[in-house]
């Protein structure tokens, strides 16, 4: 360069004038770019690594304009440096969003580590990424950022693993919008779809039972012999008996009868309408269900109603029983104007689709999860809101912990 042109350039600039444009920059950061991108067969690693380094200096110093020429330059490698590939992901989002969304070279740890030391606009850019791994669905998941997670369930090429589905399901809790977009993944199991059916709204529940109330004919013909083989061994064995139950098509407890102060349990639904549901006759119907009192309690409970019906028809209650178990707990059957009011016809309509298998299975499953799988050392978790530890429990422990959490003040 000239001497008067040196002494140009040393000159202070103007405050309101443009930047200066470094033409040697830019040729330069173009040149290194192309050789980055040069094919193996041209430059092997070692050569591109430190091709990688020195472009890493230049940019650490240019401008964002230039950041980004550089970044849409180097997007479509099949093999990128990984310290630009780190630096660039760190980037502002207009700039790191050109590789998170279009660079098919960006590994499982690339993806990770960007997660972790960016922002939640990276995270959301990176939640529609093309073919995420269960890896970095769970990383991303991990930050309870409602919208990445949104983000996530549409995107239909995301993998999830099961611990990152029942994060989602946990935070749906307190995120009510997460459950349309959930029931729609192929990976959500019925045990996180009949959990998240107590805080759904209407029309996801009626999703739930349509999809996850499932059949347990096969298991009935597969085990007919081992009820046999328990009942001669005189139903000693805790955990097969507990199995046993499950499967077994008799809903009702017949044993609770013989205790009971009512003929049957349509008696005692009966009575409950004449004279209103109170505590001693609540945990009365749950016995003679074959349920426990604290299933009982959860699906009286409810607000909108539906598990009621799932109650009745699982105990071949009929419409008249479930009619009269909705008038003990003083529950509106018309509105104001006279019509069917919407809560009373949604419980009709609930009752009226499952078929009584399909009803045992929701039943059981609650029940198993909210009585069965209970121990002291749950509701020691469940009260003291624990969450690191959640993969000590079994599935039935880990549903109960989800549903009674509300209950602890959660």
């Amino acid at each position: 360069m000239s001497e008067p042109a040196l002494a140009q350039t040393s000159e202070p600039l103007v405050p309101d004038a443009p930047p200066p444009v470094f033409r040697a920059r830019h040729a330069l950061l173009k040149r290194l770019a192309d050789v980055v991108s040069l094919p193996a067969s041209r430059v092997n690693a070692f050569e591109r690594s430190v091709v990688g380094d020195l472009l890493v200096e230049m940019l650490r110093l240019a401008a964002p304009r230039e950041r980004h020429r550089v970044a849409q330059r180097l997007t479509p490698l099949s093999e990128l440096p990984n310290s630009l590939a780190r630096m660039l992901l760190r980037d502002d989002p207009t700039i790191a969003g050109l590789l998170i969304e279009g660079c098919a070279s960006l590994s499982d740890a690339d993806l990770v580590a960007c997660a972790r030391d960016t922002t939640f606009e990276h995270r959301f850019l990176m939640a529609s990424r093309r073919g995420l791994s269960e890896v970095v669905t769970e990383t991303l998941i991990a930050y309870d950022e409602t919208p990445v997670i949104e983000a996530i369930l549409r995107n239909t090429t995301a993998r999830l693993s099961q611990c990152g589905v029942e994060a989602v399901v946990n935070l749906s809790r307190s995120s009510p919008t997460l459950c349309g977009h959930l029931l729609r993944r192929s990976e959500l199991r019925p045990s996180g779809a009949y959990v998240m059916f107590w805080w759904c709204g209407a029309d996801d529940r009626k999703t739930i039972l349509q999809r996850f109330a499932v059949s347990r004919e096969v298991m009935q013909e597969v085990v007919e012999d081992v009820f046999i083989m328990a009942a001669a061994e005189g139903w000693q064995d805790p955990v097969a008996r507990k199995a046993l139950q499950f499967i077994e098509r008799r809903q009702r407890n017949r044993a609770a009868i013989e205790k009971s102060p009512y003929k049957s349990l349509e008696h005692a639904v009966s009575e409950a309408a004449k004279e209103g549901l109170d505590r001693e006759v609540a945990a009365e119907i749950a016995y003679l269900a074959g349920i426990k009192p604290l299933t009982g309690a959860k699906i009286l409970g409810d607000v909108c109603g539906e598990p009621l019906a799932i109650l009745c028809k699982a105990t071949g209650l009929s419409r008249v029983d479930l009619q009269n178990l909705w008038r003990s707990m003083r529950r509106p059957e018309t509105t104001v104007g006279g019509g069917v009011h919407p809560d009373w016809e949604r419980v009709q309509i609930t009752y009226e689709m499952l078929a009584v298998d399909r009803a045992q299975t929701v039943l059981r499953y609650w029940n198993w999860s909210l009585s069965s799988a209970m121990s002291p050392a749950l509701l020691k978790a469940i009260r003291e809101g624990e969450e690191e530890a959640l993969d000590d429990y079994s599935a039935p422990e880990r549903a109960a912990r989800l549903m009674l959490a509300e209950n602890f003040g959660r």
